[in-house]
Order: C-alpha cells, then sequence, then structure tokens
C-alpha cells in the first residue's frame, strides 16, 4: 500500500475534480457501506483512498479484504488529508474513485431482468440529488430493475445521490440525460404502456393493472410534466390523497405508486 501526504498528488487533485463533477468518466463513492456495495456489485473502480486510522483500526476485516482482493490501487492517506478530499462532514476513513456505468438508451427497454416489475421509470428535470437517490434505492426496492433521467436532471452519481440511493445506483440500469421524446418513444415501439403521473383526468394507482408493461413517468415536484409530456401520456395516474393535501415528496409518491405494483404483481 503506497502512502500519499501532499495535497499536491495527482491522484488528490484527480479525486477533488471527480468529487466535483468535472470529471464525467468517473464517480466519487464514500464510506463503508457504499464502498462494500461498489466492490460487490462490479463497478469499475479505479483506485481507492483509505485513512491511516482505518488501516491501523481493528475490525472491517470484511471491507478491507475485499478491497485487498480486488485488485484495486490502495493509497493510505493521513486523516487530515483524506478528511480534506471527503465530500462528507465525518468521512469514515474510505473513498473509492469508479467508471460511471454507461447505459443507454437502446439498453433500456430491450429486455426486463428476470424477477423484476414490468415497470421503468422516467424521471423527468429531477433536480435534487438526494431525492433522486431515494428513488433510485425505492425502485430497486420494489423491485423496479430500471430508470431513466431526462435532460436537465440531477447527476444520478454524484456524491449526495449515491449516498442517498446506499447502493441500488450501482445495480440499477440507469440511463442518464436522456431525451424525453425518444424515451416515449422508444417505449412504444417495445409494447411499454406510457403513463404519467398527474392530477388532471387521472386514474387511482390501486386501478392500474401493474402487470402490463409499463413506462412510469414522475415530474418534478415545482412544475409537473412538461405539455410535450402530457402529450405522449397513453394513461394517467393519480394518488388518492385527504383534502387540503395535493402532492407528495416524490420519493415518496414513487413508493406508494410502485408498492402497489409489487402487491399486484407478487401478490
Amino acid at each position: 500500500m503506497q502512502r500519499i501526504t501532499s495535497r499536491d498528488n495527482e491522484k488528490i487533485k484527480h479525486a477533488l475534480r471527480v468529487r466535483g463533477g468535472k470529471e464525467p468518466g468517473d464517480i466519487f463513492i464514500e464510506g463503508k457501506r457504499l464502498a462494500a456495495e461498489a466492490l460487490g456489485s462490479g463497478v469499475r473502480l479505479e483506485y481507492a483512498f483509505i485513512s491511516s486510522d482505518l488501516v491501523a483500526r481493528e475490525g472491517e476485516d470484511e471491507l478491507k479484504q475485499a478491497l485487498a482482493g480486488s485488485g484495486v490501487p490502495v493509497y493510505e492517506l493521513p486523516n487530515k488529508l483524506l478528511a480534506s478530499v471527503a465530500d462528507t462532514e465525518s468521512p469514515q476513513g474510505i473513498i473509492l474513485i469508479g467508471q460511471r456505468p454507461n447505459v443507454g438508451l437502446s439498453e433500456a427497454f430491450a429486455s426486463q431482468r428476470p424477477g423484476g416489475l414490468p415497470v421503468a421509470l422516467l424521471l423527468s428535470r429531477g433536480n435534487k440529488p438526494a431525492n433522486l437517490g431515494a428513488i433510485l434505492r425505492t425502485a430497486e426496492a420494489a423491485g423496479v430493475r430500471t430508470v431513466i433521467t431526462s435532460a436537465g436532471s440531477a447527476d444520478a452519481f454524484s456524491p449526495k445521490a449515491l449516498r442517498a440511493s446506499m447502493g441500488s445506483a450501482f445495480r440499477l440500469r440507469v440511463v442518464e440525460k436522456a431525451d424525453e421524446d425518444e424515451v416515449t418513444a422508444e417505449a412504444k415501439r417495445a409494447g411499454f404502456v406510457v403513463s404519467g403521473t398527474t392530477a388532471d383526468g387521472a386514474a387511482a394507482h390501486t386501478a392500474i393493472d401493474w402487470t402490463q408493461k409499463r413506462l412510469l413517468i414522475f415530474g418534478s415536484e415545482a412544475s409537473g410534466l412538461s405539455p410535450q409530456l402530457e402529450a405522449a401520456l397513453e394513461e394517467r395516474i393519480a394518488i388518492e390523497m385527504e383534502k387540503p393535501v395535493e402532492s407528495l415528496n416524490l420519493a415518496v409518491s414513487a413508493g406508494v405508486i410502485l408498492f402497489e405494483a409489487r402487491r399486484q404483481v407478487y401478490g
């Protein structure tokens, strides 16, 4: 294990660029849980930083062994130097730099992985990284295998979104920054019903047959679906709720609808 002690080191400079979103091909993975998820999910890793405290500390053997067996170059950093690179206020002593998964739109509807819901998600202009990460986690928990983000959406692999997804982003088929018109057209060609959450003229989410293949679209919390997406819908869906409440947090809405779909599909 090599030791880095200077902030002027090229690996440190590269990691800081990745953390700041200035290296679009790479992702910044921080923390023990997220590092373990990345190591176990087949993410292509480039190198790792580990703090002197974590090197010396007893325990964490499983994580250390997985890191040692991964073949990834590991660099020991003094605690203060690692803290200066970290994205969190209380770093856990480990940072991985990996390659961003690259999934094209052509793969989104090509085939559904066995064992999942027949539902793909399109998140339109969701600009809150923590919310996006929470939706990815919820989607995986419900059985969704494909999540698409539109152009103008937050980065699904930013440090904040990754922490909120708790590893789900590594396992899902995530298509990023897609053109919405292309997504709906591709879904229809593949036999998916294009459905969207909207309050106008919508059927209750419990009245929908979720055993059919669907592209389920969620708009932004601020402005909902664009007129173009509204026009592309073949089905409108709403969650029935008590007045005067008119809407729910986006991640909560996704959970309510997707777990109804799961109930129908799995019983």
